[in-house]
């Protein structure tokens, strides 16, 4: 067989030459459309490569990049692996000490910044280390305006190298909530492969017929890969820029024919709620998948997307360290004529392994077995998993010595490889030797039709060691009580399961990567019981 590396500039010449009519559509900062093809934006992709390598950036060198969604991002998805650079794309949502962090263990030589985002530049500029910074859709003072850098570059000149799989193409760093963020290197062959098995049926069966929406942002793990994948089979990218409210989302899927989309859970609640309320109706015809990931979706949401709009959400699972997808929940034909409730029950799970991706469950006994009751910590390995941290010395503990990464999930797996997340190993609460599972607690409240968001988290407990409580955010107008709450609670788990303290908040801290921050809300409540020396003979009772 011939030696054929698996590299982004085989993807990137694919696109030109089969799709080079196929649309582009960016929502601006104006609030306008800008439409292009793959055929431009490759056109430009390529300066943008020539541009580079005149600003003497090397193979293997860092480009970062300060941006949103759109095709502008896109270009520099492109441009920057084809020059031989590895694209790092900046979480925007870090406090301004960790993204100058990143910027300097990356040792980025270049950066791309958004006109919109100079403010947050601004706030990092004196602490980072970067010989050239460009600015995305305008200029700055002393910055070097994009559309200037292009058109210094002769496309003519662009030379289409022969890259070496094996060689970095992109770089992301992880949310940093525990330590200092960590990064992780794809390589070429690790993109490539990643995006050839999106394609696959029992994947997102994603074909040059769709049209990609990504909500989840360019910067956190290349979009779970889609900007690659959809250049790969030609499909139409529809890029949301900056605005990510329900409204503006849904009139942009509408008015595009948007076929798959993806984002986090907590997006697709905002979503569903703006569809229920039904002030408007959007025909959504087209769109066959709503992908969510990130953290569980709740039955809940998945039920109501369904029945009350005819719409399908997958559940998928992944993480930085996996370019990130590793799995996926598609309805299995052994399920064909089960009960409806049965069929719903199954999709909230994290799914089976994608093709090439092998998980196991380890408890301190050993492999778990695959009975879908035993918890153990999930172990990946497979093409696109990493095998260690950039500029980490070797024997990090989450890497194995026999070649699995350690993901800090807490799983189940049945018979048929579904994978069933219980908990991060930091958020299971051990109550009185009894493991408790947030994640189902979380995922039952928010099946509460007045609740809009909780979280569980551990408190320490003078008898019990500790105890869930829960965080609640409830919807608009809405209103229950924490008896109500916990009577609902009571239907579905066992009595010392439920939550004695519940607190409404108005809005849940987030993590970078827009997941629920529990260290913020463990560290908040961690005296909560600490007046109680001696717990009442109610309490006692209740718990026993």
């Amino acid at each position: 067989m011939m030696n054929f590396p698996l590299n982004v500039s085989a993807v990137v010449r694919r696109a030109a030459t089969l799709f080079p009519d196929k649309a582009i559509t960016t929502r601006l900062s104006d609030g306008c459309l800008h439409k292009t093809t793959y055929g431009g934006l490759i056109h430009r992709a390529r300066r943008l490569s020539v541009a580079l390598k005149t600003l003497g950036v090397k193979p293997g060198e860092r480009v970062g990049t300060l941006a949103w969604n759109t095709h502008l991002h896109l270009e520099a998805y492109l441009g920057v692996p084809c020059a031989g650079a590895v694209l790092h794309t900046l979480n925007i949502r870090l406090h301004p000490d960790e993204l100058a962090y990143t910027i300097n263990h990356a040792e980025d030589r270049v950066l791309l910044v958004d006109a919109s985002l100079l403010t947050l530049l601004r706030q990092v500029r004196e602490q980072i280390r970067v010989e050239h910074i460009v600015v995305l859709g305008g200029d700055g003072e002393g910055l070097i305006p994009y559309e200037q850098l292009l058109a210094s570059a002769d496309a003519g000149t662009f030379v289409d190298d022969d890259l070496d799989e094996a060689s970095p193409a992109a770089m992301c760093y992880t949310s940093g909530t525990t330590g200092r963020p960590k990064g992780v290197v794809y390589s070429h062959r690790a993109i490539v492969l990643h995006s050839l098995v999106h394609g696959v049926r029992d994947c997102l069966d994603l074909g040059e017929a769709d049209v990609v929406c990504p909500v989840v942002p360019m910067f956190h793990v290349n979009a779970w890969g889609l900007p690659f994948t959809a250049t790969m089979f030609g499909a139409a990218q529809v890029f949301p820029g900056r605005f990510l409210d329900a409204v503006n989302l849904l009139g942009l899927m509408e008015q595009e024919g948007v076929t798959i989309t993806a984002g986090v859970p907590t997006v697709w609640l905002s979503v569903l709620q703006t569809l229920d309320e039904g002030s408007r109706q959007y025909d959504l015809k087209s769109l066959r998948m709503i992908i969510s990931g990130g953290s569980a979706a709740p039955l809940s949401m998945i039920r109501g997307f369904e029945d009350r709009h005819g719409l399908n959400v997958v559940h998928a699972w992944g993480m930085t360290e996996m370019t990130p997808f590793g799995s996926i929940c598609n309805v299995p034909s052994r399920l064909a004529g089960v009960s409806r409730e049965e069929e719903l029950g199954y999709r909230s799970m994290q799914g089976t392994p994608l093709p090439f991706v092998e998980f196991r469950a380890v408890t301190p006994e050993g492999i778990a077995p695959w009975d879908g009751r035993t918890m153990g910590e999930l172990e990946v390995r497979g093409p696109w998993v990493a095998d260690s941290y950039y500029k980490v010395d070797a024997g990090d503990d989450r890497f194995t010595d026999d070649g699995w990464f350690r993901t800090g999930d807490i799983v189940t797996i049945d018979p048929h490889g579904c994978m069933r997340i219980t908990d991060r190993s930091k958020d299971l609460v051990k109550s009185g030797g009894e493991w408790i599972s947030s994640v189902a607690l979380e995922g039952a409240l928010m099946g509460h039709p007045a609740v809009g968001e909780a979280a569980v988290i551990a408190v320490p407990h003078p008898k019990w060691s500790e105890r869930p409580m829960a965080v609640v955010v409830l919807k608009p107008e809405n209103n229950v009580s924490v008896d109500e709450l916990q009577a609902y609670l009571a239907r579905l788990f066992p009595k010392f399961w439920i939550p004695e303290a519940i607190e409404f908040v108005t809005a849940i801290p987030r993590n970078p990567a827009g997941k629920f921050l529990k260290s913020n809300l463990r560290e908040r409540y961690q005296h909560y019981y600490a007046p109680v020396t001696d717990p009442s003979p109610a309490l006692s009772t209740r718990l026993t």
